[in-house]
């Protein structure tokens, strides 16, 4: 088993899985709004059209069901901190199973994997483990995992289809916290403080660390914005020039940082 983490935050497994099951509703319900010729339209993800994405986004329940479905592995392989850095080495693979999805009948498609989804959940324990393409994890880790892959793809949706997609509060804010607690796993510290209001604030960066008073650096940013930045959606650079970011401090600059995963 993974040896522990000083930074691993707990989150609420049945308020995670309530955040998932809402956060794939809001996605179902947009998606099956889009005017058909929507669908063949570019998205910000490479050669990924629309209908892509909107494939992409039934798997991310359909690997909790399959997980379940299947033997349970004999040991724990993935932290949950480990999760983030690690999703850069599957891109490959998800991109073939994207392509080999059948998508013709997104509304059946959709049915089917809240359907399947939902029993498979029923009396299945947090603490089961649960194949993934990284390793095996505890159910109730790969479901926290669930919500930052359906909200960062909320944001990809809303950016290609120009609709206004309701983000769940439970399911953002656990996203923005497992993103902001890799950062300070990654760059371990005291010396900078990046708040992202009102979900998570982190320290981190080694260096002199504060003990009482206003931090000598500081990032305070928006959650969406913490987002995009932490998966590559946009650069430091560009957001700091656009008032999205506020940096104080001359360590307070997390452009080497980023992106925390893929």
């Amino acid at each position: 088993m993974p040896p522990a983490r000083k930074r691993t935050r707990s989150h609420d497994p049945a308020k995670i899985r309530a955040a998932v099951t809402a956060q794939f509703g809001h996605v179902r319900d947009a998606v099956l709004a889009l005017p058909p010729e929507a669908l063949d339209g570019p998205t910000r993800l490479g050669e990924w059209t629309v209908r892509d994405l909107a494939g992409h986004l039934t798997m991310v329940l359909g690997s909790v069901t399959r997980g379940l479905e299947g033997p349970e592995p004999a040991r724990r392989e993935l932290a949950l901190l480990d999760w983030p850095p690690a999703t850069a080495t599957a891109a490959a693979r998800i991109d073939e199973d994207v392509r080999a999805l059948d998508t013709a009948d997104l509304p059946g498609l959709y049915a089917h994997v809240a359907d399947a989804f939902g029993k498979a959940l029923a009396g299945a324990s947090d603490e089961r483990l649960v194949p993934t393409r990284l390793g095996a994890m505890t159910l109730a880790d790969f479901l926290v995992t669930r919500t930052v892959e359906l909200v960062v793809h909320t944001d990809d949706l809303a950016a290609a289809t120009g609709m206004e997609v309701p983000y769940d509060r439970q399911a953002l804010a656990a996203c923005t916290r497992l993103l902001a607690d890799t950062l300070a796993e990654k760059a371990p510290g005291g010396s900078v403080e990046v708040r992202i209001p009102p979900y998570a604030v982190v320290q981190c960066v080694e260096g002199p660390r504060h003990t009482r008073g206003t931090p000598p650096n500081v990032v305070e940013t928006d959650p969406l914005t913490w987002i995009r930045l932490a998966t590559g959606r946009t650069g430091w650079a560009a957001e700091r020039d656009a008032a999205r970011i506020a940096a104080s401090g001359e360590r307070a600059d997390l452009t080497g940082l980023l992106p925390l995963m893929g």
